[in-house]
């Protein structure tokens, strides 16, 4: 089982990221690598079942399904159904937490999955840098511009 970890502090407070990224059909508006995304079934995409179905920039297609959703928390977990990368029984969870020291939050994007042996470093790298990291930049850059 492979383990990924990426963290970032992001200069908005949990609230104000959170209703940027809660929606689980919003990852066009904030993140770089999504093309566009639907909710199948036209569940609303708050419902914890509902699969969104998206397409990455460089054309590939990806089904999630969301586990899990708190806004007590500023949480969601999600698996992957579909998708082009090779990864099986794939779980991710992204997280904020409020910084008390600031107008700021802590955010966390961690997944665990399985792959074909040998592809773990790269996977590591297209997951941790390409998608999480890639997001919390994004994010960092959005709410730097207030």
């Amino acid at each position: 089982m492979i383990r990924l970890y990426v963290s970032s502090v992001i200069d908005a407070n949990a609230d104000s990221v959170w209703s940027r990224i809660r929606d689980f059909n919003a990852l066009p508006l904030w993140h770089p690598a999504i093309a566009d995304s639907r909710i199948e079934n036209n569940e609303p995409s708050d419902r914890v079942g509902c699969i969104r179905h998206f397409h990455t920039r460089d054309g590939g297609m990806i089904r999630e399904r969301l586990l899990a959703l708190s806004d007590y928390d500023f949480s969601c977990v999600y698996e992957i159904l579909e998708s082009p990368m090779g990864v099986v029984d794939y779980v991710a969870t992204l997280k904020l937490t409020p910084v008390t020291d600031g107008q700021r939050c802590f955010a966390e994007w961690s997944a665990e999955f399985e792959c074909d042996e040998g592809r773990e470093r790269e996977l590591t790298t297209v997951i941790g840098d390409g998608v999480f990291q890639a997001g919390f930049d994004a994010l960092k850059r959005h709410f730097g511009r207030r």
